[in-house]
């Protein structure tokens, strides 16, 4: 069976709803933001302070 290439890692909220998404092949993280009252969503980079991605290690 193959591994997800994606994988869910934290999540909030019910209507409005903050993912977070880690690529199990690059270790980088995703914040992933949807809401009720729009329809819409979208999908970013998720950056540390100084602007770099944040990456999980993956063993």
């Amino acid at each position: 069976m193959a591994k997800d290439r994606f994988v869910e890692v934290y999540t909030q909220g019910v209507n409005n709803v903050e993912k977070i998404i880690v690529d199990t092949q690059t270790g980088v993280n995703y914040v992933l933001a949807s809401s009720a009252l729009t329809t819409g969503c979208g999908m970013s980079v998720l950056v540390d302070a100084d602007g770099k991605p944040i990456v999980t290690p993956m063993s």
